[in-house]
């Protein structure tokens, strides 16, 4: 079997091993491609690997031979899974490698949010403790969260585990999902509609899919539902949130400050208008990538295409 990874870079930039995938054919292995190579370089090969580099329609009938693409990822809308199907190819993904590892990063945003630990730590190396005439400073509000209200939008894996997290901080927790099924134990929990959460949390966390539903979740209308003094981040996909409307908010003070791990486009267009606005944090898109997330998900991309190649295939997304 011929098997090409054709964007392996972001998973792999040189701290794991494809040793593993080497076992199961031949390999070749490019850090990234160009869209104009992808048949290029995949034609011939039953097998790709993709984390974020898309498979079109076009793409996908120009392949003849492709059978299996595995996306590394938990995301697949890169693929034209319609036309996979149509031709024969399984397309599988990798639902659960990164739950800790992107809680923790919202949680981090939180935190800095709250404490601007960068921008106290960038003032002490500058000089500014040396020179105080106190013992202490600081330069923004320091925020404590025990008592306050985060509200989960999404609650998945993730959502429900930055929500654990959370509680262990004190906080009252908020969240609306599509299901209602299995509620946590811990008090001071409550289900909530979209609306309801925005006007009651005081921190506001997106965890749920990009859907057409989904799209443009946070606009001007609901963000002028939510309290001056709240917070939103995001660490989910960056097209739930309308950039301008979040710019504009955070602008003109109707919010207090926004941390955003995704947006709409990545890598950004330098004319952003988040890259510019007031008390917003921008992190590019790492909540997923500690190195043992990685290595979880290099191991479930392997399994997939073992599991492929005995016939059995799992965690198919267009089956």
């Amino acid at each position: 079997m011929r098997i090409v990874v054709v964007d392996g870079y972001t998973l792999n930039p040189g701290d794991l091993s494809w040793e593993e995938l080497n076992k199961l054919g031949s390999t070749e292995i490019y850090d990234r491609t160009p869209q104009e190579l992808i048949v290029e370089r995949a034609s011939g090969a039953q097998a790709v690997l993709t984390n974020k580099l898309p498979f079109r329609q076009e793409t996908l009938r120009a392949l003849v031979g492709l059978r299996y693409i595995g996306v590394t990822a938990t995301g697949y809308d890169i693929i034209d899974v319609s036309t996979a199907r149509e031709l024969g190819i399984t397309v599988t993904n990798v639902p659960t490698y990164g739950t800790d590892s992107v809680a923790q990063h919202t949680i981090a945003l939180l935190l800095e949010l709250c404490h601007h630990a960068g921008m106290h730590n960038d003032a002490v190396h500058a000089g500014e403790w040396s020179q105080s005439k106190d013992w202490c400073f600081w330069k923004s509000p320091l925020i404590e969260l025990a008592g306050k209200t985060l509200g989960v939008i999404g609650f998945g894996r993730i959502g429900r585990r930055v929500a654990e997290i959370a509680h262990a901080l004190g906080m009252h927790i908020l969240a609306h999902n599509a299901s209602h099924k299995d509620p946590p134990v811990y008090e001071e929990f409550v289900w909530a509609t979209t609306e309801e959460i925005l006007m009651a949390a005081d921190v506001v966390s997106l965890h749920c899919p990009l859907t057409p539903e989904t799209r443009g979740l946070i606009n001007a209308d609901r963000l002028r539902l939510m309290k001056p003094s709240a917070f939103l981040i995001n660490t989910a996909r960056g097209a739930l949130v309308v950039e301008q409307d979040l710019a504009d908010a955070l602008n003109q003070g109707k919010l207090a400050g926004a941390a955003l791990d995704v947006l709409s486009s990545e890598p950004p267009s330098p004319d952003n208008p988040l890259l510019n606005a007031k008390n917003c944090i921008i992190t590019p898109h790492l909540a997923w990538a500690t190195r043992e997330a990685r290595a979880r998900l290099m191991r479930a991309a392997i399994d997939n295409l073992e599991a492929f190649l005995r016939g059995q295939p799992q965690n198919v997304v267009n089956g």
